[in-house]
Formats: structure tokens, C-alpha cells, sequence
């Protein structure tokens, strides 16, 4: 398995369980926490290999913050937003993720 994106305007997002989601810089740079670790300047890791672990976070979760992420990249200057369907069940720990990366 390829530990880097393809090509420079692409992130690897991991899953603590070993879920890979291959998403746009663009949609993830909304993240400030995420920002900071892909910064060049910072020497991180993540920065190095466009390649964030989250090692707190499972697939499903993930999953459903990088639909947020396209959603929010999607409806940015709309002015009738759909509501994103949350299920109830991932409810918490969405929050506290998006307390996380301060979404």
C-alpha cells in the first residue's frame, strides 16, 4: 500500500483501523488543525508525505468527516444548504472530533 497521494493536491487520511480515504487538499485545508500539520514549514511528518493518521478515530467516523469536508468545500457560498444526514449514533463522537480539528 502507497503511504503518499499520487500527486501534490491530493491528502491520505488513515483510520485507526487502516481505513484510507484519498481527498482533494483543497476540501481538508478547512481544517485548521489539518492545515498546520500539511504546512511545509512545520517539518511534520504529515507535511512530508501528505499523509494524516488519525490515531483516535475509526473508518467510520472518518468516513463521515471527509463527506463533511466535500459538503462543506460543496455548499460554501450557497445560500439553501441541505442539512448533511448525522446518524444519531456517531452524533458524540462527531463533536468531539470536529472540537478536534476545529471544524
Amino acid at each position: 500500500m502507497s503511504t503518499k497521494p499520487q500527486d501534490q493536491n491530493s491528502v491520505l487520511l488513515v483510520s485507526n483501523d487502516n481505513h484510507t480515504f484519498i481527498l482533494r487538499k483543497s476540501s481538508v485545508m478547512i481544517s485548521p488543525a489539518i492545515k498546520s500539520m500539511l504546512d511545509k514549514k512545520s517539518n511534520f511528518e504529515e507535511a512530508q508525505f501528505n499523509r494524516v493518521v488519525f490515531k483516535n478515530m475509526n473508518g467510520v467516523v472518518l468516513e463521515k468527516v471527509c463527506e463533511y469536508f466535500y459538503y462543506r468545500e460543496k455548499y460554501k457560498d450557497a445560500v439553501d444548504v441541505p442539512d448533511m444526514e448525522i446518524p444519531p449514533e456517531l452524533a458524540l463522537e462527531l463533536l468531539m472530533v470536529a472540537d478536534f480539528l476545529c471544524t
